[in-house]
């Protein structure tokens, strides 16, 4: 019998561990409330604290119901794809399994080839980095597998990540605010 496929299991749901162009993350359809709230469970996270979205294209903000401004889309296509994680505002309700209660979600677009085209497959992923909260992030497959055992479906190796944390931008105020660099 085959092994079914990452793409497969994060379409229906599931969550797994994969190398981000920063770090580890520990990813779950964004469009999925039952994976987020595995996910921040898996984690042990604080639940007012909202996720990064990884996305493919502009265009998936739409997903989200999200409309550009101009100067929005020009920012968003400077930056991307890149370590850059934007604040953008998203006040739908629908979406607050997502937001948290700040009527805004942090969407980045990776450059990395393999995890671009993973998301053109899945859609988009919520990823914050692969550490229960207050520990350090997972920098290899090993050290990710013993913070969090069969709390995933799937563990995606991709060598030892010891790159920063994106920066953050906030395009809330309408114009862009360096949140962390």
């Amino acid at each position: 019998m085959q092994k079914e496929s990452p793409e497969n299991i994060l379409i229906r749901d599931g969550v797994g561990v994969i190398p981000t162009d920063t770090l580890y993350g520990i990813v779950g359809s964004a469009l999925s409330k039952k994976a987020v709230a595995r996910i921040y469970a898996a984690k042990g996270r604080d639940e007012s604290k909202p996720f990064i979205v990884l996305i493919s294209q502009i265009s998936d903000l739409a997903l989200f119901g999200i409309k550009l401004t101009l100067g929005q889309a020009e920012f968003l296509t400077s930056a991307w794809p890149g370590p850059v994680s934007v604040i953008i505002p998203c006040p739908l309700k629908k979406f607050e399994y997502l937001h948290r209660g700040t009527n805004s979600i942090a969407f980045r677009m990776p450059k990395n080839t393999a995890i671009h085209d993973l998301l053109k497959q899945t859609g988009p992923l919520v990823a914050p980095s692969a550490n229960p909260q207050g520990k350090e992030p997972a920098h290899t497959i090993a050290e990710a597998k013993a913070y969090f055992k069969d709390a995933v479906d799937f563990y995606l190796p991709g060598g030892t990540k010891n790159a920063k944390p994106s920066t953050i931008v906030s395009l809330v105020s309408g114009i862009p605010v360096i949140l962390r660099k």
